[in-house]
């Protein structure tokens, strides 16, 4: 495989204290041995492969999912559990411009049907997520941010027709919001989530239904003859279909129409031990909504119904021991300054993970146009619980050749450009890394 971070990066280190895998007992999965067939192969057990190894199994598909670690090892059972609108970086205005208002509109529609069908499989297959958190809350970090929040809420409502709730400052306390903030505003679509029960959920519908999932099973060749052949370690795969989901852990040869079309980049996340009723009134943070706030290293964090606080940033382009401790110092830092009463606390569990950014911002479904019969799903810019689900559901479509059931914005058929500097493509960051923390945006 031909990865741009060190092998650290790949390894367990980065997820050997993370909270997410001591919330379940996950059913072991078997490796692949032997010759197998199947119609659709899919590499990567997330949340893309798996939601479309479900819709493809229910429409009547004999599915193989082969996963290099085990479901849920990447970033869907690593992220922050946010269930909610996103999927692009690009703003408004670069949508528009580069792609007209009509077609940003059915984007941003798109967003919303990503949430919907997210917490609808949840109901439909039963799931217990411990779900909470009525949609989600930005938070003004400065008196700016928070003047621009009326014309916000006028866009969102035009975009996604609800209304949002602004919360001034004067009032953020008697909502439990006591932090360095400057005033909220709640947009009533999406929730939280714990992101391994939801993955392990999807892993349990999809074997349901019939689809085979092997574990500890690294695709390391693909041809393409006939049909495909993958090559496991103890395994030969033919499928007449072949669906890459691998995302921010994926391999620039695996296949070659990979390289450079994504930049891998960590996201950091601690997880306090569960605190008193008395430790969150003295910090005055009691709510239980999903807040982020408008940094460019953005913080996201949301109090979880045990009264455990997870807190998550943007951030860490280095991949080593020493660059762990760094960002959990760094982590660490930046929680004890936004929730000073708490500085107390432990965080037992620390973890970084891999998401992807696209060159142009925004999500590619689609073929991958040099192998055809192929196709993949990527970049979601840390909003993959709804984008990669619905992702996913795009791609069993188009693997069977027909139209997609659900809209396929015309901003995700775009194939992504690849990245300037080829493996060397993470220093592309480091000048607006090191200029972002010198002014503490």
């Amino acid at each position: 495989m031909r990865r741009i971070y060190p092998p650290h990066a790949y390894g367990e280190a980065p997820r050997a204290t993370c909270y997410w895998p001591t919330t379940v007992e996950a059913e072991p999965n078997p490796l692949a041995r032997g010759t197998l067939t199947a119609d659709v192969a899919i590499i990567g057990a997330g949340f893309t492969g798996l939601s479309a190894a479900l819709h493809l199994a229910e429409d009547g598909a004999d599915v193989i999912v082969l996963e290099a670690q085990d479901v849920g090892w990447g970033a869907s059972g690593r992220n922050g559990g946010f269930c909610c609108l996103g999927g692009s970086a690009a703003s408004d205005k670069a949508l528009t411009r580069r792609y007209g208002e009509d077609a940003r509109r059915e984007f941003r529609m798109a967003e919303r049907d990503a949430v919907e069908l997210t917490t609808n499989l949840i109901h439909r297959h039963a799931m217990q997520v411990d779900r909470h958190s009525d949609g989600e809350t930005v938070m003004a970090h400065t008196p700016a941010a928070f003047k621009g929040f009326e014309a916000r809420a006028t866009e969102i409502e035009r975009d996604y027709g609800v209304t949002p709730t602004i919360v001034p400052g004067h009032e953020l306390s008697q909502n439990g919001m006591t932090g360095p903030f400057h005033g909220a505003m709640s947009t009533p679509i999406g929730c939280s989530l714990n992101p391994m029960k939801y993955i392990q959920g999807l892993a349990t519908a999809a074997r349901a239904a019939g689809v085979r999932i092997r574990a500890r099973s690294p695709v390391q060749r693909i041809e393409r003859g006939a049909s495909f052949n993958l090559q496991t370690p103890e395994a030969r795969i033919q499928a007449r279909r072949l669906i890459v989901a691998t995302n921010g852990y994926s391999s620039d040869d695996l296949p070659d129409w990979m390289r450079g079309r994504y930049l891998p980049t960590q996201s950091n996340v601690l997880v306090t031990r569960e605190m008193t009723d008395s430790e969150l009134t003295t910090q005055g943070w009691t709510t239980h909504q999903a807040c982020y706030d408008d940094r460019f290293f953005l913080h996201y964090f949301r109090l979880m119904p045990n009264n455990r606080m997870l807190f998550g940033m943007r951030g860490g382009l280095f991949s080593a021991p020493w660059a762990d401790e760094r960002m959990h110092g760094n982590i660490r830092q930046h929680f004890e300054t936004m929730f000073p009463a708490w500085r107390h606390v432990e965080t037992p569990h620390s973890w970084h993970g891999l998401l992807s950014i696209a060159r142009d911002l925004t999500p590619y479904v689609g073929p991958i146009d040099t192998m055809p019969g192929a196709f993949t799903a990527m970049s979601y810019h840390g909003n993959g619980v709804a984008m990669g689900t619905y992702a996913g559901a795009l791609l069993a479509d188009l693997v069977q050749h027909r139209a997609p059931r659900r809209t396929h914005p015309q901003i995700m058929q775009n194939p992504p450009k690849r990245w300037p500097l080829g493996r060397f493509r993470r220093a592309w960051f480091w000048p607006v890394y090191a200029a972002m923390w010198a002014s503490g945006a």
